[in-house]
């Protein structure tokens, strides 16, 4: 798009130079003095009563400051949307790793001593794992008070009962007669497993109260706004007594919504007056922390001879472990967009959130839709085959369009879906490879759909005396370069140089309110806010010079670090001059403020049952196509190339959009073949980068990434989220390519090179 001077630009991230010399520093370099190690106690049961909890022999041990139990803190529960969880459990556990208790001591290696001295007495209980059968009538209640916790939306009906933590239902049209009037139904059941988020840097956090009783926490979170105000109701501390500050973030995917550490490490700081840090090993990360529900999907599907969609009925089932988390939200979510992205006159879905003894599962890029879609595009392909069309044209015959509802009765608010895929399959030669098939090489493609946008920002501008700019938004950067784009967004509005803009982010004292770097938000949420109050200080400053120049409002222009009249080069006043005019002459400092609230499309609340989480402000479309080489005799898939068309709006940095889109390939790669974290009766079994196999620089294919800008009308210069799409179609394109390559279609998450030998061999009758 032209006419424009810094959006738009392939800039490096602000903090690239400080990142790479070691200068950034993060939560885990953080040191103070007098600082205390804290560690925490975890459940060796994955059910069980505690009949006792003995810390008198670690109370004894020289250096140890402070111990903690359920007896020292609030009874107070918390959850994202229902409120079943404490800090420490509370007379039973519920899954092996729930913390019992924590000690603070002079070092780490005293702190993990005095863990083995304290002694808890269990009474183990029955546990359940498998979803389906915690559903039963006759499973064991994991939470017998479920009935009675609060929710946090008091919109919510929630659908609960037994081990249902919640549930979604919605239908459109008649599915049975849908089913009847096809000449093809196709069912499938498709299995995603447990998947950990894999951020570099563990959770990770530093507490320390001042004179006046005000408790700092800095913390390896995308969200410090929500985790003050967390903190504040579950240790009953008023927010203005709670500092949160996020330093450099190493990475979050989801999993960082809130620090794991911060309850913990303020209430032993409290205890013992001195600063506490908690950072979590790697194995107690993977306990610890809240990796992607396993989901099981089952989809039913009924098409005409000629491809045309005619009914669906999604059902998909949802672990979420011992406690609720993001469960609920996520399900509604994948609820939500489980029918795909497709035109189907009768549809019905069904989504449930189950506990089980299991690890709490919780926020993961792409939250809760990478199941379902990986689950409704293998089984675009499967239909594709069966009625012998090209997968290309069985999705474009499909295809929603603007003003096509979902399934929840939004309006779709664009349509860039098929400018993705006419992009991806051109760039992958789609038509050429599909004709010149060679042994043990396929071609495969998926499309995705999915959210921008969530809850409000807000922004505070300053127009320093030297006529620079200062500027405070709440968002934290993660490592996706949102600093950067937000910069751009406000220098191309105020018409000044990157260099002239100085961020201050992620700070609950100095900073206004952000939601949290979550659900794609950052570049259209946080990035509306940033260009309101860019243009509010504009307005100012508008108002200002027109009276010195005798000229109206409406003929200003600000460009090149002046504000004059359009047209008239001659006749504009410096930024530093006004600067300083309104300081000392002129109706005092400008300060331009700026805040954003999502615009959310009605739903047909008639239909849906259940908790919807949220309703979508803007959606981003993407077309994958992976190109795979499967050796026959080990199993082993190879990823050769992976063409990604990504609709984002407006690339406010191209550069960075790339990044985002190849690191979510990289994840949706691991999703795809070589990522699951393995568990036995509750215990995780590869809790280490040794097992737990991610992809790497050294396995990653030939990415070409495609960027689509459709302009999005409510997004910043048209702009919108790209930071969750990039994972979702993966999995299945690669899924696709290898049914290309062998004429095996595997089901279930990760595609192994043991599974792809099974089902050789079943092919082959042997």
């Amino acid at each position: 798009m032209s006419g424009y001077s810094v959006i738009g630009r392939r800039l490096p991230k602000e903090d690239a130079i400080s990142k790479a010399t070691g200068e950034a520093k993060y939560t885990v370099d953080l040191s103070f003095k007098g600082m205390l190690w804290g560690k925490i106690l975890r459940s060796k049961y994955p059910h069980a009563k505690i009949l006792n909890i003995d810390t008198t022999k670690a109370e004894r041990l020289p250096g140890v400051k402070a111990i903690i139990t359920a007896r020292d803190v609030p009874d107070i529960k918390y959850g994202y949307a229902l409120r079943d969880q404490t800090i420490f459990a509370r007379e039973k556990v519920r899954h092996l790793g729930e913390p019992v208790a924590a000690v603070a001591a002079i070092d780490e290696e005293t702190a993990r001593e005095a863990l083995a001295l304290i002694k808890v007495e269990y009474e183990e209980l029955q546990a359940i794992f498998d979803p389906e059968e915690a559903m039963q009538p006759t499973a064991p209640l994991i939470h017998e008070g479920i009935t009675t916790y609060e929710t946090e939306y008091p919109f919510w009906k929630p659908i609960r009962g037994g081990n249902l933590c919640s549930a979604n239902r919605v239908h459109v049209g008649d599915v049975e007669k849908g089913f009847k009037d096809s000449d093809f139904v196709f069912e499938d059941t498709f299995k995603t497993p447990m998947v950990y988020q894999s951020y570099l840097e563990p959770h990770c956090s530093v507490a320390s109260f001042d004179s006046s009783g005000k408790v700092t926490v800095w913390a390896s979170t995308a969200a410090p706004f929500y985790s003050q105000n967390r903190l504040s109701k579950i240790l009953k501390i008023p927010m203005n007594k709670i500092r949160v500050i996020a330093p450099h973030v190493g990475g979050s995917h989801g999993g960082k919504s809130f620090d794991l550490n911060s309850p913990f490490c303020v209430l032993l700081s409290r205890k013992t007056n001195r600063p506490v840090k908690i950072l979590l090993s790697r194995e107690e990360d993977f306990i610890a922390g809240t990796p992607r529900h396993p989901c099981t999907i089952e989809l039913k599907t009924g098409v005409k001879k000629d491809g045309r969609l005619v009914a669906r009925h999604a059902k998909l089932v949802y672990d979420t472990g011992a406690y609720a988390d993001w469960g609920p939200g996520l399900t509604a979510q994948g609820f939500s967009f489980a029918p795909g992205p497709y035109k189907i006159p009768n549809i019905k879905v069904e989504a449930f959130c189950v506990y089980t003894n299991n690890t709490v599962a919780g926020s993961f890029r792409g939250w809760g839709c990478p199941q379902p879609t990986f689950a409704y595009e293998s089984q675009m392909d499967i239909i594709a085959a069966k009625l012998g069309m090209d997968p290309l044209e069985l999705r474009l015959k499909n295809l929603q369009e603007k003003g096509d509802l979902m399934v929840i009765g939004q309006e779709i608010p664009s349509d860039g879906l098929k400018e993705t895929l006419l992009k991806a399959t051109k760039e992958a030669d789609w038509k050429g490879k599909k004709k010149e098939k060679q042994i043990r090489r396929g071609i495969g493609m998926a499309c995705m759909f999915y959210s921008s946008g969530y809850s409000s920002s807000s922004c505070f501008v300053k127009l320093n005396e030297d006529g620079t700019i200062g500027v405070s938004v709440g968002a934290t950067d993660i490592g996706q370069g949102s600093t950067t784009a937000l910069a751009q967004i406000l220098a191309e509005e105020l018409g000044v140089s990157l260099e002239d803009i100085s961020m201050v982010t992620a700070d609950t004292d100095t900073t206004p309110w952000d939601y949290g770097t979550i659900g794609s938000r950052c570049v259209y949420i946080v990035g509306n806010a940033v260009k309101t109050a860019a243009v509010d200080m504009k307005n100012q400053l508008f108002q200002m010079a027109a009276g010195m120049l005798e000229a109206r409002v409406e003929d200003m222009e600000a460009k090149g670090g002046m504000v004059g009249v359009k047209g008239s080069p001659e006749r504009a006043i410096p930024l530093v001059q006004l600067a300083i005019l309104s300081r000392y002459v002129m109706g005092g400092p400008i300060i331009g403020r700026g805040s954003y609230m999502e615009n959310v499309r009605p739903v047909d609340t008639e239909k849906v049952e259940g908790f919807l989480f949220n309703t979508f402000p803007a959606l981003v479309y993407a077309t994958q196509v992976a190109e795979v080489e499967v050796d026959a005799e080990t199993g082993k898939v190879k990823v050769l190339n992976l063409t990604a068309a990504h609709d984002c709006g407006y690339a406010i940095n191209p550069m960075s959009v790339e990044g985002q889109i190849e690191g979510g390939v990289s994840i949706g790669l691991g999703f795809a073949l070589s990522e699951e974290v393995l568990l036995e009766r509750g215990r995780i079994t590869n809790p280490n980068f040794m097992q737990y196999k991610i992809f790497s620089a050294l396995d990653m294919p030939k990415i070409d990434s495609l960027i689509v800008e459709v302009h999005e009308a409510t997004g910043p210069f048209g702009a919108k989220g790209i930071g969750e799409p990039g994972l979702l179609p993966t999995a299945p394109a690669v899924a696709n390519a290898i049914y290309d390559a062998l004429g095996v279609r595997i089901k279930t998450l990760p595609i192994t090179p043991d599974k792809v030998l099974k089902a050789l061999k079943e092919k082959s009758g042997r």
